[in-house]
């Protein structure tokens, strides 16, 4: 027995959608993070370079000294030739210089990442402006802070509680749907655990809903319809087995007991003769029960190419029969199967139409579209159109059979059908100027 522990359907479904959900949402915040930081760096930046612009543009003009004003969260500092501080905004408008790099030789700005500046507390992006002078270069540094990985702690956590809200509504959603739709399910399996061999007439629910649970409810109503049909002709077969096993079993014993009676005046050799043929139609129905239930349980032997032809051929050379057969056989008529299970098809086939033939039996092999074909033809009175299946069906006699043979046990002709069928192929009667004609189509190899 497998120990492991597995969840139920419901649990799985949602939690794939939620983990689906929990993907797409991390997958659409990165998204919007990385989208939303792209715009917050081009704003600082730009807010940055057209501050320390005007600056260059005063100092150009030799304006600045002491204070400057900036936009929120700019720093700006101003050196001179000698770089010394100058001018710069609070906090930075003295002491030393925020930063030590400058523009290259031949470029007139520079920008470096600081952790932090001097004199300050975070990264900043820092950018040093050369401002050109007859005595020597001057420098602004402007600065502004860096932006985190999350842009902001209140977009966070609205991308957060956004996403968890979402998924929890996913979640709730796929528990409602798949538990809706096992509801379904329930009630079907309930149902089936309710039908049983004593009850099988009930079906399941059909769903109004054109989806697959539907379609398993019609799949299984489908399934009892053929199990209603094999759990009767199981009771019908019992029935009949019952009754045809019972006949010559009571026919024998009430000879025995009459001759018990009046042991002197019993003939006993006709007596046990009697008794006899009883035994031997018994033993014929035994026989071809146990040859059915070989069929239903496909006990089968070895498949091998087979030709039907000279199959006929053995089989009629080697059988005593009061009719006359006659065969027409084609030559290289092949089929794949089992070659002692065609053989008593075709000996079923041929004491049939000895029993109902006048004084010729007609058997013919051919090839017909891709099929090998065995025909057994009487000169009887034939079977007339309604009762064609009937003689497929077990057990089933009709009276001019019974008439000519009352030791048959109806078993015949249903043995030969199933063995046909168990080939892929079919057993039928056609239609024929005269007499019964028995047609076997099997399919030939490729």
């Amino acid at each position: 027995m497998n120990g492991r522990r597995t969840w139920s359907i419901r649990v799985r479904m949602t939690v794939i959608a939620g983990a689906v959900t929990a993907l797409i949402c991390g997958i659409l915040s990165t998204l919007v993070v990385v989208g939303v930081r792209g715009s917050a760096e081009d704003y600082e930046r730009n807010k940055v370079a057209s501050a320390a612009l005007r600056l260059t543009y005063e100092v150009d003009r030799a304006r600045v000294r002491g204070g400057i004003e900036a936009p929120e969260g700019v720093v700006l500092q101003v050196l001179n030739d000698r770089r010394d501080v100058v001018a710069g905004t609070d906090g930075v408008r003295a002491g030393r210089p925020i930063a030590r790099f400058g523009p290259a030789e031949k470029g007139t700005y520079s920008t470096r990442v600081l952790c932090p500046p001097r004199g300050l507390h975070r990264c900043m992006w820092v950018t040093a402006y050369r401002v050109y002078k007859p005595s020597g270069d001057w420098i602004v540094y402007a600065a502004t802070p860096t932006i985190p990985w999350y842009v902001n702690a209140g977009l966070l956590m609205f991308l957060i509680c956004t996403s968890l809200l979402v998924i929890l509504l996913v979640c709730l959603r796929a528990w409602g749907t798949v538990d809706r739709t096992l509801a379904q399910v329930d009630a079907i399996r309930s149902e089936l655990a309710e039908i049983t061999a004593s009850r099988s007439g009930r079906r399941v629910t059909v769903p109004s809903n054109q989806d697959e649970i539907r379609w398993l409810a019609e799949a299984a109503n489908a399934t009892l319809d053929r199990l209603d049909s094999a759990l009767e002709r199981q009771r019908s077969f019992t029935s009949d087995a019952s009754h045809d096993l019972r006949s010559p079993i009571t026919a024998a014993r009430a000879q025995i007991e009459e001759a018990l009676l009046f042991p002197e005046d019993v003939d006993w050799p006709q007596t046990a003769r009697t008794v006899l043929q009883s035994l031997e139609r018994l033993q014929a129905i035994v026989t071809d029960l146990l040859q059915l239930a070989r069929l239903d349980a496909a006990d089968w032997g070895e498949s091998e190419t087979i030709d039907l032809g000279a199959l006929v051929t053995i089989e009629v050379a080697r059988s005593d029969r009061t009719k006359q057969i006659v065969p027409h056989v084609q030559e290289g008529v092949t089929v794949r199967g089992d070659r002692l299970r065609l053989v008593r098809l075709l000996t079923n086939l041929l004491d049939n139409a000895e029993r109902h033939a006048d004084e010729r039996v007609d058997i013919t092999v051919r090839r017909e579209d891709g099929s090998g074909v065995l025909e057994v033809l009487d000169d009887g009175a034939g079977v007339a159109e309604q009762d064609r299946e009937i003689v497929f069906q077990r057990f089933s006699r009709l009276e001019a059979g019974k008439a000519r043979d009352a030791a048959g046990t109806g078993l015949g002709l249903p043995i030969a059908r199933e063995i046909a069928e168990r080939h892929d192929g079919t057993l039928t009667i056609e239609d024929s100027p005269r007499g019964a004609r028995f047609v076997l189509r099997i399919p030939r190899p490729s």
